[in-house]
């Protein structure tokens, strides 16, 4: 919803706000006040294009702040999901800034936005419909929607958009395999190869094995330097060793070993011998081993040679070659599970069967409701100066390659606003003061307390209509303000006495004229109402006039605030 729009800059505004009611609101001015730089601020917040010819006379930038009240509303907090944006309030700002230049700069809650963002967001926000800028109903997509949600088609709907996403995952999966079913048994060969090269070394230790293979090829040598240490260490001649040499300084200190330091010594020089004497042993018993086994050596030399191929062969080294054969491994484990090409067309076959049964369900409950909706369209179209409109609804089967998630055919809402006249696709017989009639009706039709809405714009509804029949798009209007709100341009009282507020656009001339809008109530609305209905010359007979259209509303207020709510769509299985 709505909650203000504050204008700066903007054409022949200089800075104002308003504020709107939840409900119904219009807006009323002499031809050329500015009526619709309201529509104008609120299309920029929506993603309009914006252009430089908005920024005032002499000014360097014009700028639109929107307020929008979005406590309740899952579609925009399921955008700013998408988006990675964060939702805190239930107060969503949108901020629209445009130069002189042409340049124009978006925020929404602060945080720059893109145009694409914005028209995204705004598509949720408002629902503009235009004399000029081309009606929703025009769109195919639009009319399709409008059906299923009188229908109360939801479920049906969703059934057959889950069944077709499934059908065309499945079915564009079948196609890679086929398409790839030549190279998959190439890259199978391929990985099934590369792993057969290296399996030799996938059970072993490459580091232990170099460590292995460079002791064997070193071990006579390693066995004289052990022997030469080993003697270092304790020899039986008369060469001196560490083991004799540390005999006699192992004497020196028993000796005085009521001396704390000797006998602190004597203790350590203990411990040394021993470990010497470990020592010793190792070198000695690694000196006597025998010579390198030749056929362990020449196994070791067949598997670092096979590394060492390998790993040219493949450009990559021992340690990564080894850790990409685990990969490798996994990659053929899952094209080795693959389902089969004739598996996979099963698969697609049943999912398109399923698909058929659940859009033949939707289209089937669209034609047999469709009669009703289009003879309750006639029937609220009759006194909106359309007393021989017909509509009726067309299905046209598409070609199967058309088949898609809403359905298996064409549908087309057909118009005829005169008797003897065929009944026609709306956008080729309608005028545009018709098709914000038809527009109005199908909005009403649609409305229910289910679920926040979009806000609602009209501009000059009322267009081609006066007297009676501008009383009935009035009273339509206000009812539909009970469900959503709603904004509307228009030059008729009829249509203005029935909002629940009333605003006033109109020029001040000083030395730059300029436009002011302001909420009337009261004596003042009773005056810009007779304006409207009376001309100039504002008689009491216009006021009194005037003054029954709003008690009228009143009064009606009153009588239907009495009558039992309408039984809700929501549920509603098709007939």
């Amino acid at each position: 919803m709505l909650i203000s729009l504050t204008l700066q800059n903007l054409a022949l505004i200089d800075e104002k706000e308003i504020s709107f009611d939840e409900k119904f609101n219009v807006i009323t001015g002499e031809t050329g006040a500015g009526k619709s730089l309201i529509l104008d601020a609120l299309s920029l917040c929506a993603g309009e294009r914006a252009d430089s010819g908005m920024v005032r006379h002499g000014c360097d930038e014009a700028s639109v702040f929107g307020e929008f009240d979005v406590s309740g509303n899952q579609k925009v907090a399921a955008w700013f999901a998408e988006h990675d944006r964060t939702l805190d309030e239930p107060v969503l700002l949108i901020r629209r800034k445009i130069s002189s230049q042409g340049r124009s700069k978006s925020w929404i809650n602060g945080v720059p936005a893109s145009i694409s963002e914005l028209k995204s967001l705004g598509a949720i926000l408002v629902n503009i419909h235009s004399q000029h800028a081309g009606l929703e109903l025009l769109k195919p997509q639009f009319v399709v929607e409008w059906l299923d949600e009188i229908g109360g088609f939801g479920e049906l709907k969703q059934q057959s958009k889950l069944a077709f996403d499934s059908y065309q995952s499945l079915k564009k999966q079948a196609e890679q395999a086929r398409s790839q079913s030549a190279q998959r048994a190439d890259r199978m060969a391929l990985l099934s190869a590369k792993i057969a090269d290296i399996e030799p070394l996938l059970s072993v230790d490459f580091e232990q094995i170099e460590a292995e293979h460079d002791e064997l090829c070193n071990l006579e040598q390693l066995m004289r330097e052990a022997l030469q240490a080993a003697t270092l260490l304790d020899s039986d001649d008369d060469t001196p060793s560490v083991a004799s040499l540390l005999s006699r300084a192992m004497r020196i200190c028993d000796n005085h070993s009521t001396n704390k330091t000797f006998g602190e010594c004597s203790q350590l020089l203990a411990l040394a011998q021993e470990q010497i004497q470990e020592a010793t042993a190792k070198l000695v018993n690694y000196a006597d081993q025998q010579l390198p086994d030749e056929a362990r050596l020449n196994e070791l030399d067949t598997l670092l040679g096979l590394a060492h191929r390998l790993s040219g062969k493949y450009h990559t080294p021992i340690a990564e070659l080894i850790a990409d054969a685990t990969n490798w491994q996994q990659e053929l484990d899952m094209l080795n599970n693959l389902p089969d090409n004739d598996t996979l067309e099963a698969q697609v076959q049943t999912a398109y069967q399923a698909y058929l049964q659940a859009a033949e369900a939707l289209d089937e409950a669209r034609i047999a409701h469709a009669p009703d909706v289009c003879e309750r369209l006639e029937a609220r179209l009759l006194p909106l100066a359309l007393p021989n409109a017909r509509c009726e609804f067309a299905f046209n089967k598409k070609p199967e390659q058309q088949y898609n998630a809403q359905g298996t055919y064409e549908i087309a809402l057909l118009f005829s606003a005169n008797v003897g006249m065929p009944l026609q696709p709306l956008h080729k017989v309608a005028s545009g003061g018709e098709l914000s009639r038809i527009a109005l009706v199908m909005q009403v039709m649609a409305s229910g307390d289910g679920g926040a809405r979009p806000t609602l714009v009209f501009d000059e509804v009322d267009v081609g209509i006066s007297g009676g029949t501008a009383q009935v798009v009035g009273e339509l209007l206000r009812t539909l303000g009970k469900h959503q709100q709603l904004l509307a341009i228009t030059h008729q009282a009829q249509v203005a006495a029935a909002a629940h507020r009333h605003i006033l656009v109109h020029k001040e001339h000083g030395e730059q004229t300029v436009s002011d809008m302001r909420i009337i109530t009261g004596e003042e609305q009773i005056d810009e109402l007779a304006r409207m209905s009376g001309g100039v010359n504002i008689t009491d007979a216009t006021r009194a006039h005037v003054k029954s259209l709003l008690a009228d509303i009143r009064h009606a207020d009153e009588l239907t605030a009495n009558l039992p709510a309408e039984p809700s769509k929501q549920g509603r299985k098709a007939p």
